[in-house]
């Protein structure tokens, strides 16, 4: 049994004893991936990975038949960007992100929304060039990092630069931190072994499995000043979308992640002080399995949410022309000005008011300011669904 431990303790990877001031402390360096020896896979660890695809199998086909994957998307990866920004101790909503693409004042402080629309940009830019064929790479992560932190109170932490000195995790200093991660001249070689692991050296690893991985090696080397939780949860999505699992971003694991949170930690702290990979994985399995679930369960009952309002809106006549217009453009936008809605639809202002008239009376729409002028309309039953505990208000 000690002799099992001590090659599960070496497996990890080795502890540093470094010197901060007058405070010794240790540091991780991480072994490359794969772990050796290699993933035991027990029948419960080979039974939570076949779930877990068959529930990502089950997600990548219904994004096959949704009309129009973008509108969902729209709004499904603003969710996972404040999710995951909340994570990171930000106060913006979903509601907020979106009066702040409107030019609208949110209800927090505009650097917490910031963030969260930089994500946004970042995750975009990151598919957009998966798309392109560019490979993921550490140059691409490089890219996402910069667009991450731009603008924003890390931007003067390194965007888009592996640190050059120590970070920790929890407490005030290297020596009284949870977990302190590798010195700063060890971040190049570890995250290029990494970056190895992703293009299948030395060894291929199926998607799924090399997902959760890489995502718990990129935690345990924390390249960045700042941003490594944002990054690192990105990292899960990008490699299952560049490996073609799925067609469509629609995964993420931030609010797993959130609702499990000191699970989460612990499992992770567990392949760096027991090399306990199989623990991660099942946790990870699970995650999967979970999340997939409430992304399909989402994905139908909006898609039948939009059927059913598109019926009512034709049953009103002439005017449903315009309204269901106004209605595609809200599954874009969910709130929405009258303005921007004229300025989009190319329809005259008269038009644009009867039809969000009309799809206020029929309960799609709600005018939430209460003024005269400069009335923003919000897609109510869409929010709802999408903040349905989900805990994003």
């Amino acid at each position: 049994m000690v002799e099992k431990t001590l090659n599960n303790i070496a497996r990890a990877g080795k502890w540093l004893k470094q010197q901060g001031g007058a405070e010794p402390f240790s540091c991780f360096i991480p072994n490359p991936l794969p772990p050796a020896p290699p993933i035991r896979y027990d029948t419960e660890l080979q039974d939570m990975e076949e779930r877990a695809n068959r529930a990502l199998g089950r997600l990548e086909g219904i994004s096959a038949f949704l009309p129009d994957p973008t509108l969902f998307l729209y709004s499904y990866i603003r969710k996972e960007a404040v999710l995951s920004s909340q994570i990171e101790g930000t106060q913006s909503s979903l509601s907020d992100l979106l009066l702040f693409e409107n030019k609208e004042a949110p209800g927090v402080p505009l650097s917490d929304v910031q963030e969260v629309s930089n994500y946004v940009s970042a995750m975009q830019h990151g598919l957009s060039r998966l798309k392109e064929g560019f490979p993921l790479s550490l140059r691409l992560i490089k890219e996402i990092h910069a667009l991450l932190l731009k603008g924003t109170r890390g931007s003067e932490k390194e965007p888009g630069e592996f640190r050059r000195s120590q970070n920790w995790i929890g407490g005030s200093r290297p020596g009284n931190a949870l977990y302190v991660p590798p010195p700063p001249h060890e971040v190049m070689p570890a995250m290029g072994a990494l970056e190895k692991f992703l293009h299948n050296e030395p060894a291929y690893t199926p998607t799924l499995i090399k997902a959760g991985l890489s995502h718990a090696q990129f935690e345990t080397i924390h390249p960045f000043l700042d941003g490594n939780g944002r990054i690192g949860r990105l990292l899960i999505t990008f490699i299952l979308c560049a490996e073609g699992v799925l067609s469509q971003p629609l995964l993420y694991l931030s609010l797993y992640f959130k609702r499990y949170r000191t699970a989460y930690y612990d499992v992770l702290q567990r392949t760096r002080t027991k090399g306990d990979w199989e623990g991660w994985l099942k946790f990870y399995l699970a995650g999967i399995e979970e999340v997939s679930k409430q992304a399909s369960d989402t994905a139908r009952e909006l898609y039948l949410m939009f059927d059913q309002h598109r019926q009512k809106i034709q049953q009103i006549g002439k005017a449903a022309g315009s309204a269901l217009r106004v209605h595609e453009l809200l599954k874009k936008r969910i709130i929405l000005s009258l303005p921007i809605a004229q300025a989009e639809l190319k329809l005259s202002f008269p038009a644009v008011n009867k039809a969000m008239a009309n799809l206020e009376k029929l309960g799609v729409v709600r005018e939430f300011t209460g003024k005269q002028r400069d009335r923003l309309f919000c897609y109510e039953p869409y929010l709802k669904v999408l903040n349905e505990g989900k805990e994003v208000i």
